[in-house]
């Protein structure tokens, strides 16, 4: 690294850390006044909204936004550059395009490894703390309607099924349940229960008038219990339905849950596996963006930073439409998972060739 080098390097990211404070207080600004209702209905004071929501709301809205941070940053620095024939000067020195590029390489590389470990580790908790608000204050009144779910059909683990009827989140019970065993394609274990609710002291399930079959090699053996308490692979957090539940998981822990998922047979998948891929693609983005901000914006023109942060904008909006499109085709359709998280980075890579090839040298 060279005084060019750190440099360029100061004012991306000066410029990236003005942003990034600039738009998210204008995010809060936005955010309290649609929330203000809320936030009075909550009978919470300022300390306790600030340290209950927007301490877990500012992540988010910097996950969210981060690649436009950057975006932004590096398309104003280098254009005010170019404006002032920093760069004409850079380049007629002798110093050859690709080397002028290289603060920008590094520039990407940090804010890139940024984000890779917030995404893992420190957005989710941030997700978590404003996921648990948004159910609590929010979201209070549509807890009546979601308590009761229809049936549940999941598999426990690898050669056990079971069935849980009209299951009440809020109440942590349900009217109906069974299990069967099978091993080599036949069942040789059935359980069922009038009902069914969790046993907070011995952390498992209560069944209430459970009958239980056996086929052994002498035959059937039938069982019946007033109640019966069973371990199964399944916790009440388990068959509840939780909307901001991808977000809220560090990537450890969204491993977990999609691997156990999978062992249960659980269909529908892709919303978590999509989310699992796309923390680390979107690092990947920042870095693309780096480098396709730089080359577009170091062109000198007469339309000045206006025209290059027009061009800058458009071509971010491309990336999030492309990104979307591939990620509900994903959810909704059949396309593989991690071919909607990076398709978006496989794409960008190939404008990037592109305008560099074009860059006047």
């Amino acid at each position: 690294m060279k005084k060019l080098d750190w440099y360029i390097l100061k004012k991306i990211l000066v410029t990236f850390f003005f942003c990034m404070i600039l738009f998210t207080l204008i995010a809060i600004a936005i955010d309290s006044s649609e929330h203000t209702e809320n936030f009075v209905k909550s009978g919470l004071g300022t300390r306790q909204i600030l340290s209950q929501y927007y301490l877990g709301f500012i992540p988010y809205i910097w996950g969210l936004l981060f690649p436009l941070f950057v975006f932004i940053a590096v398309i104003y620095t280098t254009s005010r550059m170019a404006m002032r024939s920093e760069i004409i000067a850079i380049l007629a020195g002798g110093t050859s395009y690709f080397r002028f590029l290289r603060p920008y390489f590094f520039g990407g590389l940090i804010l890139s490894s940024i984000l890779l470990i917030a995404n893992r580790q420190f957005i989710p908790k941030g997700n978590e703390i404003r996921s648990n608000f948004h159910v609590k204050y929010f979201d209070r009144q549509d807890i009546n309607s979601e308590g009761y779910k229809d049936t549940y059909y999941r598999r426990s683990d690898t050669n056990s099924y079971v069935g849980i009827k009209y299951y009440d989140s809020i109440m942590k019970s349900s009217g109906g349940f069974f299990l069967h065993r099978t091993k080599d394609n036949q069942v040789i274990y059935n359980l069922r229960a009038d009902a069914m609710k969790w046993d907070t002291a011995k952390k498992n399930w209560l069944l209430t008038n459970a009958v239980e079959r056996k086929i052994e090699p002498r035959g059937e053996v039938v069982n019946t219990y007033a109640s019966y308490n069973i371990d199964l692979n399944l916790k009440p957090s388990d068959l509840r339905y939780d909307y901001y539940l991808k977000d809220k998981l560090t990537t450890v822990q969204l491993k977990e849950i999609i691997s156990m998922e999978e062992l249960r047979g659980t269909e529908g998948l892709n919303t978590l596996k999509v989310e699992r891929y796309r923390r680390s693609a979107t690092p990947v983005s920042v870095f693309l963006l780096t480098i396709i901000g730089a080359i577009i914006a170091s062109r000198k023109t007469r339309g000045g930073s206006g025209l290059h942060i027009a061009i800058g904008l458009i071509i971010a909006a491309i990336f999030i439409l492309a990104d979307k499109f591939s990620s509900t085709f994903s959810v909704k359709g059949n396309f593989h998972p991690l071919l909607a998280a990076w398709v978006p980075n496989l794409f960008f890579t190939i404008i990037v060739w592109w305008l560099y090839r074009r860059a006047p040298k």
